[in-house]
């Protein structure tokens, strides 16, 4: 059993169970060997960082660059730095805030599209490829259990890093599962109970 601070409950031995699986499918997805060799097949020459805002980018209304950079619990100059590159290889564009036309949000150009399409696109087949024995109901039921999973981590705001990277990956995650390119279900809004 792992190390506890004094005074703290012991963690059953499932959930250390849980936090092994997880941890070993977030090195197994999001390994830099992993990364390169998908980025390789689908014809790009992006890094984890670009590949992980272009997707955040995709996934949602265009943002402002500090918003994009809580959703991926990174400093602002990361994201403003990895936008530049984006910006210069023609992924995303910079468009006025509708709201205050001073600020700028983040969208994706049909280049920045057609990369994450095809990064993907990719995946999906990997992920197909790995779950190919599985049934069709396994599959509903593990593609249920991470968004339950990840809705109670997005609710109870995970303060630890392993955490915060596990719900980072869970557009990736839920992608191949659903394999439809979109997150099946929206995340329940902060200070809302998760659905079950």
């Amino acid at each position: 059993m792992s190390p506890q601070s004094p005074g703290a409950d012991p963690v059953s031995a499932d959930v250390i169970e849980v936090e092994r699986l997880l941890t070993r499918i977030a090195y197994l997805a999001g390994g830099v060997r992993q990364h390169g060799q998908l980025a390789a097949e689908a014809g790009l020459s992006l890094d984890r960082a670009a590949v992980a805002l272009l997707r955040h980018v995709a996934d949602s209304e265009p943002l402002r660059p500090g918003e994009l950079a809580a959703r991926l619990s990174v400093e602002a100059s990361h994201i403003t730095r990895q936008l530049r590159q984006l910006e210069a290889g023609g992924y995303v564009v910079r468009v006025p805030d509708p709201d205050d036309r001073r600020a700028r949000r983040v969208r994706l150009t049909d280049a920045g599209r057609d990369a994450i399409d095809r990064i993907r696109a990719v995946g999906r087949r990997g992920i197909e490829v790995a779950l190919s024995d599985w049934s069709p109901e396994d599959l509903r039921r593990i593609a249920g259990l991470f968004d339950r999973l990840v809705d109670d981590f997005v609710a109870h705001a995970a303060p630890n890093a392993a955490l915060r990277d596990v719900v980072a990956e869970d557009a990736a995650i839920r992608e191949g599962l659903d394999g439809s390119g979109t997150v099946p279900s929206p995340r329940t809004p902060p200070g809302q109970p998760p659905r079950r």
